[in-house]
């Protein structure tokens, strides 16, 4: 494999190996600390990270307002709070060596004064910023006023072309890299365009070439792009090292970090990661962000799908085709669904699903009474993780809502999340992977159930392997 060098990012000369950030403590302080002290860039996730008592215990986020806002200002007060901590964390556990960043994703509720907080308690420990999951063009001005470099998340150049031309261009000085993520390959949200096939993954390096050349354009041919979403081993990726037209290039490494001794995912999650085969990590729309998402095939993904497969077109007056009146609940006038629709809803209301829910798409999806109660229970009691919620119809406006129907469709992410990483329920909760996670149980370097410390894990992939 081709040799590479040290880089200089945010200010120091570290290793071009980034942890990926992660949300929900599938990466804190211990982990990214590690990832530094072994001479990399470690990365902090900053998404309803975990905090601690006075006895080192964490503070499990249980909410007591009585309305949306109030449990909102309660999440965004935890989440400064788990971010401090981490960051400390991290930067004790690296030993000075190595850098730091905070990822935060900028759809999440109160991203900016969350991502704030963070810096403003934690001055001279972080050394730069990745921001994703939307368009962050504050993250400049933010970065600029606290003179730390940052590192936007993008998955083609018209998203960068965007950010450069409304906000980063002022702000050039500070910009550390571009991280690309590849919107097929990578896990947990991803970037695909309206206009792209989800099905069909592109071949990354014409999408990384389009983006250098931009960047040269604006005089950015120096500026560092860090290759995220499907990165396993650096001998698959050895014609983007030290390649000319390219340019600089450093590597993010999201889901095997995920298999670590320091790696705080529980032992349920780094089991299941051994037995994931290839195909079981499914491309996705069930995310309440609206975007794209890939997560492991499981219990839980599953009644998502067939949520949405018991789905029919309705209207409240007839027209059309929608001529068959249907009754969906004891009091109120009846709407209008096909005559073969009619027939679908009765046979799966026989099975026990008896209760149709609406959807924002005029649409009608069928449940049993159990589990439509448990969704409306869920919406009610939304806190406010995101800056607007499709599950929910949360918005962190003045308004509170986003104006549109709550969608049953989807789920309420912030408790699927908890509960994946802090009680290890990987059946009944969504599970992020990339779709590489199938290499756990391939790759002869985890055979016999090897569990490799974070410095074992960067030594192996300077290798190559």
């Amino acid at each position: 494999m081709k040799a590479f060098d040290a880089v200089k990012m945010s200010g120091r000369e570290v290793l071009p190996l980034v942890e990926g950030g992660k949300g929900i403590m599938a990466t804190d302080g211990l982990s990214a600390g590690a990832w530094a002290a072994a001479g990399g860039i470690g990365t902090v996730s900053g998404v309803n990270a975990d905090s601690y008592d006075d006895k080192g215990h964490v503070i499990r986020q249980i909410y007591h307002g009585k309305t949306r806002k109030e449990r909102h200002e309660e999440m965004v007060a935890y989440a400064i709070a788990g971010g401090i901590a981490q960051v400390r964390r991290a930067h004790e556990a690296s030993g000075g060596r190595g850098a730091l960043h905070l990822n935060i994703l900028w759809e999440m509720g109160g991203a900016e004064r969350v991502l704030c907080g963070v810096l403003e308690a934690t001055k001279g420990l972080l050394h730069g910023v990745t921001c994703g999951a939307g368009m962050p063009y504050r993250v400049a001005d933010i970065a600029k006023a606290h003179q730390i470099f940052y590192y936007p998340i993008v998955s083609s150049a018209r998203a960068f072309r965007a950010l450069w031309l409304r906000s980063f261009h002022k702000v050039r000085e500070l910009l550390g890299g571009v991280v690309y993520e590849d919107p097929w390959r990578a896990g947990g949200h991803n970037g695909i365009a309206n206009s792209e096939d989800p099905l069909v993954p592109e071949d990354p390096y014409p999408r990384v070439l389009a983006l250098r050349r931009m960047m040269q354009d604006y005089g950015l041919g120096d500026v560092p792009i860090i290759m995220a979403g499907g990165v396993w081993c650096l001998s698959e990726w050895e014609n983007f090292i030290d390649n000319k037209e390219l340019g600089p290039i450093a590597f993010q490494f999201g889901t095997r970090p995920l298999l670590t001794k320091e790696s705080p995912i529980p032992q349920r999650w780094k089991d299941r990661l051994r037995t994931v085969k290839r195909g079981d990590v499914a491309l996705n729309r069930f995310s309440p962000t609206g975007f794209f998402s890939s997560a492991v095939r499981n219990d839980f993904l599953q009644k998502l799908y067939d949520r949405s497969a018991r789905q029919i077109d309705y209207a409240t007056q007839a027209r059309d085709d929608l001529t068959e009146s249907f009754k969906i609940g004891p009091v109120g006038g009846p709407v209008f669904i096909r005559a073969g629709d009619k027939e679908r809803a009765a046979r799966w209301q026989e099975a026990g699903f008896t209760k149709p829910m609406r959807t924002p798409d005029h649409t009608l999806i069928f449940e049993t009474p159990d589990e439509a109660h448990a969704i409306l229970d869920s919406q009610a009691a939304c806190v406010g993780c995101l800056s607007q919620c499709l599950f929910s119809n949360w918005s962190q406006d003045e308004k509170g809502t986003t104006g549109h129907m709550a969608d049953p469709r989807t789920f309420c992410i912030q408790t699927s999340l908890q509960n994946v990483a802090h009680e290890g329920d990987i059946d009944n909760y969504l599970m992020f992977a990339g779709h590489n996670c199938y290499r756990f149980g391939e790759d002869p370097f985890y055979k016999d159930g090897f569990v490799p410390t974070v410095a074992e894990l960067m030594a192996q992939i300077q290798t190559g392997g």
